[in-house]
């Protein structure tokens, strides 16, 4: 749409995009959207670039958007519930992963003491 595209345009652009990105797992590492969500959302933002620019340069999406989200919906719904946001598979149950998360609890642990706590 804000590189003047017509409605067609857009839906193929979005049909892409989708395309690309279905069956992406939710794993932030300790439980925090940093790692490795920041750079999952920038390449995201790269791949809906890129995906407008095939879609304005008239490459049709070989499967239509509406029959793309009940893709998404599908592989959402069989997808188990570790790869959601919990922390608890992907990226997030890797050794590293569990070493991040252990040295981020830790540290809140000793900041709460001494943090100050007002009293209403």
């Amino acid at each position: 749409y804000c590189l003047v595209g017509d409605n067609d345009s857009v839906f193929n652009a979005v049909a892409i995009t989708f395309q690309c990105m279905l069956g992406l797992v939710c794993d932030p590492v300790a439980g925090l959207v940093e790692v490795p969500c920041v750079v999952r959302n920038a390449s995201a933002a790269a791949i809906a670039n890129s995906s407008a620019q095939i879609a304005l340069a008239q490459v049709s999406a070989v499967i239509p958007v509406d029959e793309c989200v009940d893709a998404m919906g599908e592989i959402g719904n069989s997808m188990e519930d570790r790869y959601k946001e919990t922390a608890l598979g992907g990226l997030a149950a890797t050794l590293t992963g569990q070493q991040i998360s252990e040295r981020i609890l830790i540290s809140d642990i000793e900041i709460l003491p001494d943090e100050d706590v007002k009293e209403e």
